[in-house]
């Protein structure tokens, strides 16, 4: 288990500003520092959360499924985020309905959910932090719900797309079709042919098994 002085280290590298000094001492106190690599399953749907996640490195994406086990893409979390759903569920002693799984090698901090409340009533950085926290993730929400039943499927992509180079901080993508039909709960062929669209526009341009999206 790492030392508290490390995680006051890491966490004073970005929450300095944010939180009073005695609530970062206490997270680094009570908290666990978790390194999970790309790919892996942070929180799965039907758990119970015990923790809530604070991102220091990296990112995550969080996914919903339907009843056939078809994933659709709700959001990312970079560093700085915690995951509203995650919040309801240590809250509400309730499963997740959420899958989260690394999108990069990344680094959180667990956070104990009896500290929840305790910390909301007494630091008002920490009830700001959540309060904010809640408002990001309902408004990346609504985008998701607004991109489903507003835009073409083209749009949907290119927006993914473009979401996946800020969060990635790249602008050329090591990703598969298939891979992006699942973000997106459609077929390979039709993520293969708008991709193919995408590049005769001059919007992106396909390498194998990665994509170099020039239109940010």
């Amino acid at each position: 288990m790492i030392e508290s002085s490390t995680l006051t280290e890491s966490l004073n590298q970005f929450y300095s500003g944010i939180f009073e000094k005695e609530l970062i001492e206490e997270i680094a106190q009570v908290g666990t520092l978790k390194s999970v690599r790309e790919g892996e399953k942070i929180i799965e749907i039907g758990e119970y959360v015990k923790a809530m996640p604070l991102l220091l490195e990296g990112a995550i994406k969080i996914l919903r499924e339907d009843k056939e086990g078809d994933e659709l893409l709700l959001y990312f979390l970079s560093r700085g985020d915690t995951c509203a759903m995650t919040l309801s569920c240590c809250l509400g002693q309730s499963k997740s309905e959420i899958r989260a799984i690394a999108e990069m090698d990344t680094k959180l901090i667990m956070i104990p959910v009896e500290k929840m409340e305790e910390w909301t009533a007494k630091y008002k950085s920490w009830r700001n932090f959540i309060f904010e926290s809640y408002h990001s993730r309902l408004t990346e929400m609504l985008d998701a719900i607004d991109t489903i039943a507003f835009l073409n499927m083209d749009e949907r992509l290119m927006r993914y797309l473009q979401e996946k180079v800020k969060i990635n901080q790249v602008d050329l993508l090591q990703i598969t079709h298939q891979e992006i039909a699942y973000d997106l709960h459609t077929s390979r062929v039709v993520i293969s042919r708008l991709l193919k669209k995408l590049e005769r526009e001059g919007m992106i341009k396909l390498q194998r098994n990665s994509i170099k999206v020039i239109n940010l």
